[in-house]
């Protein structure tokens, strides 16, 4: 073992699977009945929206951190706060981006790695409570 330290980006195959993983993301968002809030809270065009989550997954899984040299920092509570997200919408997303790892990146381990702290981040983006 040369005890060199790698990345989750390096990891996971860097730049082509965090290209396949977003866009896997977006499929199954666009067309899983489950997804549908979701989806909805999203604009009908869905590629600025992969374009930005591909940005700051790349630079948050350890590559180049592309989205704070185009945007600044994060700020991503901020940045969605206009989008009505909920136990359903949080969860719907979850679900995609779960199954979007699970079919784009071979190791079990690292993506266990990854899903704690975006589930954490998900719980976080949450800005509403369920009605009633």
């Amino acid at each position: 073992m040369s005890g060199e330290t790698i990345t989750l980006y390096e990891a996971i195959g860097g730049d082509q699977t965090v290209r396949v993983l977003v866009r896997r993301f977006y499929e199954l968002m666009d067309s899983l009945p489950e997804a549908a809030r979701c989806r909805a809270i999203h604009p009908a065009d869905l590629s600025r929206s992969e374009d930005k989550l591909y940005d700051y997954l790349t630079g948050y899984l350890g590559g180049p951190p592309v989205y704070v040299e185009k945007y600044g920092h994060p700020r991503l509570r901020a940045r969605h706060f206009s989008a009505p997200i909920g136990v359903a919408e949080r969860d719907e997303w979850l679900l995609c981006f779960q199954r979007a790892m699970d079919e784009t990146i071979e190791n079990p381990k690292l993506r266990e790695i990854i899903w704690a702290p975006v589930e954490r981040l998900a719980h976080h983006m949450q800005n509403r409570e369920e009605e009633a």
